[in-house]
């Protein structure tokens, strides 16, 4: 059983200031203490399930949060900036399961602590076939396209509401209730942990009996993108595959959904110069 674990740090118990997600400092620490106990309890819990194979993605900022060393059952660990496929980088074929840990709500939905997609300065919202999505909703593009079905999902109770068209028979753990952006009602970490634990044992054991879901996408998949200013949507339409849908829209279309979340991550990359960095 090859569990794929890709990890955010905003939807972690106990995480509610950027301070604690970006490098550099005391809050930066305790947040990467945090999130290592999350991604352990996930790495634990897979392998009472049965699980014998575990890929970690680290998926936030610089991508490069965790001591490799300090990751259970020696979990290979895929790092560092610029990945073709983001924050799910490696995924393939082989896996029989995807676990979603630590993420968090979008910028355009309901109260949801730390909200973005992808990058706040660039995008404003996003849809997957119309219906509004998150990190985790434009992720299932790739789910998608390896017919790997999402089998947990941590972070707060938007997240799960958020991700849950994309993965309907996934355990769901709540780590969080959202107060506000900057703010949330946190579980203590060890009894996080221990959900967390628990769920990834039950979504081992859920895969290993075919009783997951894999996203099935409508074709031609159809992503939209609606970003922060004209500009941004000019320079995204520059990206195979991506047109200019409305002012400040970008759409990409396709009967690959890889394809589609491959001009996604152009696009990301992209708009980054039509935002001044």
């Amino acid at each position: 059983m090859k569990v794929y674990l890709s990890f955010d740090f905003e939807g972690v118990a106990g995480i509610v200031d950027w301070a604690q997600c970006r490098e550099g400092g005391a809050g930066y620490e305790l947040g990467c203490r945090l999130m290592l106990g999350e991604v352990n309890a996930a790495i634990e819990g897979a392998v009472a399930g049965g699980a014998d194979e575990i890929v970690v993605n680290d998926s936030h900022s610089t991508m490069r949060n965790l001591d490799p060393d300090a990751l259970a059952h020696e979990a290979t660990y895929v790092s560092g900036r610029h990945k073709q496929l983001y924050m799910m980088q490696r995924l393939d074929v082989s896996f029989d399961v995807i676990f979603l840990v630590g993420y968090h709500g979008s910028i355009s939905g309901e109260t949801s602590t730390l909200s973005h997609t992808y990058n706040p300065e660039v995008f404003s919202a996003a849809r997957v076939n119309g219906i509004e999505v998150g990190e985790s909703g434009i992720n299932a593009l790739v789910a998608d396209h390896f017919n790997v079905p999402i089998g947990l999902v941590t972070g707060d109770d938007v997240t799960q509401a958020q991700t849950a068209p994309f993965a309907s028979r996934a355990v769901q753990v709540v780590t969080k209730h959202s107060d506000s952006r900057f703010s949330a009602t946190n579980l203590h970490p060890a009894q996080s942990r221990r959900l967390i634990h628990d769920g990834a044992r039950e979504a081992v054991e859920r895969a290993a009996a075919g009783a997951l879901e894999v996203p099935r996408l409508q074709r031609p998949v159809q992503l939209e993108l609606d970003v922060q200013t004209a500009d941004m949507a000019e320079v995204g339409s520059w990206v195979k595959g991506a047109e200019r849908a409305g002012t400040r829209t970008i759409r990409i279309e396709s009967d690959d959904s890889l394809a589609a979340f491959q001009s996604f991550v152009a696009v990301n990359y992209i708009t980054r110069q039509a935002g001044g960095r």
